[in-house]
């Protein structure tokens, strides 16, 4: 079987980590892919694509006949920090890692098999909230003691960083320095250090056996609940943006989500427009204008 990246995972990794480090990498996938099945005795069934945005997923049966899956991601994306929230989480509201916390990254992280073409994006609007806010609620723990997680100020601080030459942009500054100084508020009054998934959205809940919904790729880090609400607020934003009434509808959706988890509908809306906005920006370097123009339509109804 051929194990070559799909599009999507080529695209990001080089947007996110630079074209030569992201090329290097690929191209040893393959081979990287072959040895940890080799070691973890493990066959194939298919690649999933478009798959994951920093993995190779990959559908495998173990020695028993048990369905599983692997995911194979670059040192860079730290998958031994996604193998330690999923250790900690032990299943409870996450996808269950099937192997020791200890095992060799090189390796790959083995997973439980879910439903990876059944995600709430499936679900009408109302009902994926719902269920997103059900599952996101479970993950909100207290981090492991000694934990290498990063924190939300160390995450935004570079992502802030980046964001700052878009300041002198006549189309984007004025919303730039909204979303910097907006951080810069909920950094400073930041109060509560939960575990957070990192990168919770619709697409990333999937539906399992032993629990309806599942959440899969973090990209953990500790702080406060608002931040990783953030992201599930713009979620479907072709479809808001799309909308009559998208700025309301976006608004009340702040509200809704910050009153259903008990969170502060400020900061939500704060850490929903610096992340809107980073996106963006983030966007627009990379020349994905369309994806840069909606998120930045969404940033400025905030």
């Amino acid at each position: 079987m051929a194990f070559e990246p799909p599009q999507r995972l080529v695209r990001v990794l080089g947007e996110t980590y630079g074209e030569t480090v992201a090329a290097e990498w690929l191209g040893e996938l393959p081979e990287r892919t072959r040895t940890a099945l080799d070691r973890g005795s493990l066959d194939a069934e298919r690649v999933m694509a478009p798959g994951g945005r920093s993995s190779l997923v990959v559908l495998v049966r173990r020695s028993d006949g048990s369905p599983a899956a692997l995911k194979v991601a670059p040192p860079f994306a730290r998958p031994d920090r996604e193998r330690e929230a999923l250790a900690h989480w032990n299943g409870w509201g996450a996808v269950r890692l099937l192997e020791g916390a200890g095992g060799d990254p090189e390796d790959g992280l083995l997973l439980e098999r879910l439903h990876p073409e059944v995600s709430l994006r499936s679900l009408p609007e109302a009902k994926a909230l719902l269920e997103a806010a059900g599952t996101v609620r479970k993950l909100w723990v207290e981090p492991p003691a000694e934990h290498g997680f990063e924190s939300v100020a160390g995450r935004t601080a570079r992502q802030a960083e980046a964001m700052g030459h878009h300041r002198a942009d006549a189309t984007v500054g004025e919303l730039t320095a909204a979303a910097l100084a907006a951080r810069e508020e909920l950094v400073a009054g930041e109060a509560e250090t939960v575990l957070l998934h990192g990168n919770f959205r619709q697409g990333k809940v999937l539906g399992g056996d032993r629990a309806p919904w599942l959440a899969v790729g973090p990209e953990p880090l500790v702080g406060e609940r608002a931040y990783d609400l953030a992201r599930l607020v713009r979620d479907r934003v072709e479809d808001l943006v799309a909308a009559s009434a998208g700025a309301s509808a976006a608004r009340r959706r702040v509200n809704k989500l910050a009153d259903s988890l008990d969170v502060d509908r400020e900061r939500l809306r704060g850490w929903t427009l610096f992340r809107a906005v980073e996106s963006g920006t983030r966007a627009l370097t990379a020349g994905r204008r369309q994806d840069a123009e909606l998120l930045l339509e969404f940033a400025g109804w905030l």
